[in-house]
């Protein structure tokens, strides 16, 4: 359970990023030259029902090391 760091509240966590007019979404790199190599995960959102704020987060830290 994620707490919103503005006002406390529980946010609605496992939420997704996707750019507008398209199917895909955003997947995070450890290598910014190579297309396919160094993927890091797809991160999630969550976001607060009382005040708006959004948090992006990663689920699986393991591949950052």
């Amino acid at each position: 359970m994620r707490k919103c760091i503005r006002c406390g509240c529980e946010m609605k966590e496992n939420c997704a990023v996707k750019i507008e007019g398209a199917g895909y979404g955003i997947v995070l790199s450890s290598d910014e030259n190579k297309l396919f190599g160094g993927r890091i995960g797809k991160p999630k959102v969550a976001i607060c029902p009382e005040c708006g704020e959004v948090s992006i987060y990663l689920e699986d830290l393991d591949r950052l090391n």
